[in-house]
């Protein structure tokens, strides 16, 4: 592998200018797809194999006229205060509110009228009328969502409070600024890190070239794939924060190779072939978990995860090829001022002293710097450091026992959104399981049985305890399936709702059983319940394909079982406390108007086994930078706890700075909108702060050094058939001469570096 890399960028490096040239046709062709071909991103999630959803999908079947993928919106209109919303000029006010409605757009099937439909509160205070579109809510333009919020308005002028909920309301505004923060923050630490302004802008530059290509690309796709709105969000996140970290580390190493007197070609081959390593098995570790999230069978996820699973394999390419590209244009002004010292090296970086010396250009002798002071201290106590950090970890996981899943519904929107509204006025004027409504339906090709099943369903349920209303069934022109509406007493994420979909399940089983005809239960409780079964069969699979595929590419790199398995332990703890300080901010409330947090509630249904799979990405790609460093020391002589030494010294600064960036580019995603987005960028970002910093930094080395030269052993047996992938270079340090010379070196041996 290091040899393939090495004459990959020294070909990148000679031939920079076709390089960046093709770098440039790709964006191009591309971004012109993405501005042609591209259709609205999807706001739907769908459940494949579950009841809820085979529900829904009889619902399109068999009652095509309804439209079940077109766009609605509830609009719920209250008299003031006082007054009844059936008097005469509140009705005509109410009428005139409709009417505007209707005319907003072309696309707008029917509004219904809440007297005809009896949709009056009890205390005749409050109304609301279904709006239909013909189209589903991708199709929407910003015209008909224009309308619609111009029509609310002119309800408001005449006095009634007007608000609406449904998807055929436009989104709320993303504001990038937050995200454009955590930018500068990474250019910041760049700029410390390196010292160079040219230096530090290489990875941005090359991140951005990475996540231009990704995005263009998923955007010309998501109308032909019907792609959620979020795919992209989650793949702009990890394309930036990938993209940074992996020229950070090749760009690094350049600067070393470059103090070690090689020259600019050879030292940018070098790079490549080592640092570039490192990033492609990083990169295919967060892959295969990104690419492994198909295993939970829902196209979400699966969309997701391979969007941002393509962004990752983009990042290893520009990485490996623009990076070398761009430093021969770079020349000696990405080394900075201090061109005749070495900066710290990244974690593959070849030792050039004996272990556990001090590396050139580092430090001052007696002055150790702050990687070299926590590493000694950690050695010192391994094992009560060891045991300190677990437990700390373990404490502030505590809170995932509490954790609670739930789809976002109205009700955990901001509460100055008109959806929030609206879900509040229905709750307190018509009931709190108004807005939680469970639609149950009956069908069997024969029509008698089907009529006669619905009869006995609609009795049985209307005998549940924790049903307040329970309409007719009402069928379909054939006559073979019924439609019952349930309105539960409970708000739709209570534990009463769910027992009552647990108790109208077990009826239809009994129907099913007495006349045979089939009942199906759906709704947002009923999707919730199955969306958290679908993931808890999910999860166990899950994790053994993405940790079972991941530590056999570890014990490849590492040729090692016991580090790969303590690498895996270790990913469990970093996404345990994550996920509890989740649950602690999102669900609880702690310290929530720091983020700006307006309302709490369940964590996203998708969202723990969305951040196993990410984490587990990004937790071994500091597994990868920073523990193979410290074998390297090991393979060249050092004995077990001096490795553990040298390679943390050697590849701390750059790692920090790594982790720093991450924190920094997640972070910037918690001024989103969108909750799910919101709760992602804050998960990921405390995850890389306890994986980056307590594991890999505290953790590791102390299980290291405990172990001692076991943690390095492999059976003969496995040594034998595993191949030797090279990534320390130890052939580049053999066939690639040491001090080459100043002008242009002589590459007429370049089947030397073949292997």
């Amino acid at each position: 592998m290091a040899t393939f890399l090495h004459k990959i960028g020294r070909a990148a490096f000679t031939r920079r200018r076709l390089v960046v040239l093709l770098w440039a046709l790709v964006l191009g062709a591309v971004g012109i797809g993405a501005s042609t071909g591209s259709g609205p991103a999807s706001s739907s999630i769908s459940l494949p194999g579950t009841e809820a959803q085979r529900a829904f999908d009889l619902l399109g079947e068999k009652f095509p006229a309804a439209n079940a993928d077109g766009a609605t919106a509830r609009v719920v209109l209250r008299a003031p205060d006082g007054e009844k919303i059936g008097s005469a000029e509140n009705k005509a006010a109410l009428e005139a509110a409709l009417a505007d409605i209707k005319d907003s757009s072309a696309r707008i099937g029917q509004v219904s009228d809440p007297f005809t439909a009896k949709a009056l509160s009890a205390d005749g205070t409050t109304a609301y009328a279904q709006v239909t579109y013909t189209t589903p809510d991708s199709d929407l333009t910003d015209g008909d969502h224009t309308g619609l919020d111009e029509a609310l308005e002119s309800g408001r002028d005449q006095g009634l409070t007007v608000e609406a909920s449904g998807n055929a309301l436009a989104a709320p505004e993303e504001s990038h600024t937050a995200e454009a923060v955590g930018f500068a923050l990474a250019a910041v630490i760049l700029l410390i890190t390196f010292g160079s302004l040219i230096a530090a802008g290489l990875p941005l530059l090359t991140a951005l070239v990475g996540v231009g290509v990704s995005m263009a690309a998923i955007t010309a796709l998501s109308g032909p794939l019907d792609l959620n709105s979020n795919v992209s969000a989650l793949a702009t996140m990890l394309g930036i924060a990938v993209g940074i970290d992996y020229a950070l580390f090749i760009v690094s190493r350049y600067r070393s190779e470059r103090a070690d007197g090689h020259d600019a070609r050879e030292a940018a081959a070098r790079a490549n072939g080592t640092a570039g390593s490192a990033v492609v098995f990083a990169g295919l570790t967060v892959v295969i978990a990104l690419a492994g999230l198909a295993v939970v069978n829902l196209p979400i996820l699966t969309a997701m995860g391979l969007a941002a699973a393509g962004a990752v394999v983009i990042a290893v390419l520009v990485a490996t090829t623009l990076v070398p590209a761009l430093l021969g244009f770079a020349g000696e002004r990405v080394r900075g001022k201090t061109r005749k010292k070495a900066p710290a090296a990244d974690s593959t970086k070849p030792d050039s002293t004996k272990p556990g010396s001090t590396k050139p250009g580092s430090t001052k002798p007696g002055r150790p710097g702050m990687g070299q002071r926590w590493i000694s201290y950690v050695l010192r106590k391994p094992a009560q450091m060891l045991v300190l950090a677990v437990i700390a970890l373990g404490v502030v996981a505590l809170p995932v026992t509490q954790l609670e899943l739930g789809l976002p519904d109205d009700g955990s929107k901001a509460a100055s959104s008109t959806q929030r509204k609206a879900y509040d006025m229905l709750s307190e004027s018509f009931g709190p399981g108004f807005n939680g409504p469970l639609t149950v339906t009956v069908d069997d090709q024969d029509p008698a049985v089907a009529r006669s099943g619905a009869q006995d369903m609609g009795k049985s349920l209307a005998g549940l305890p924790d049903v307040a209303a329970v309409t007719p069934a009402a069928f379909n022109e054939s006559g073979d399936t019924g439609i019952i509406t349930v309105i539960p007493k409970s708000a739709p994420g209570s534990d009463a709702t769910k027992n009552l979909v647990d108790d109208i399940r077990t009826l239809a089983g009994d129907l099913r059983s007495d006349t045979g005809a089939r009942s199906l239960v759906t709704g947002t409780t009923a999707l919730n319940i199955d969306i958290s079964d679908k993931f808890s069969a999910a999860i166990v699979p899950y994790l053994a394909v993405v940790v079972g595929l991941a530590v056999l590419v570890l014990i490849l790199v590492f040729r090692s079982i016991l580090v790969p398995v303590k690498a895996a332990l270790g990913f469990l703890l970093s996404v345990l406390a994550s996920l509890g300080v989740l649950v602690a901010v999102f669900q609880w409330g702690w310290l929530k108007d720091l983020i700006g947090l307006e309302q709490t509630g369940p964590i996203m249904s998708l969202m723990p086994v969305l951040m196993v799979g990410i984490v587990f990405g990004l937790a071994m790609d500091y597994q990868v930078f920073l523990v193979t460093r410290m074998r390297e020391a090991y393979v060249h002589g050092a004995d077990a706890r001096t490795a553990v030494e040298t390679g943390f010294k050697h590849s701390a600064t750059v790692v920090t700075a790594a982790a720093l960036i991450m924190i920094s580019v997640f972070a910037g995603f918690v001024g989103s909108h969108d909750a799910m987005i919101k709760s992602l960028g804050f998960g990921l970002a405390v995850a890389v702060v306890f994986d980056a910093f307590v594991v890999r930094m505290t953790i590791v080395p102390a299980a290291l050094a405990l172990l001692g030269k076991r943690a390095w052993s492999l059976p003969t047996w496995i040594d034998r058939i595993l191949p030797n992938v090279d990534i320390e270079g130890e052939k580049l340090a053999k066939h690639t001469p040491v001090a080459p010379t100043p002008r242009e070196p002589s590459y007429a041996g370049s089947t030397d570096h073949n292997h």
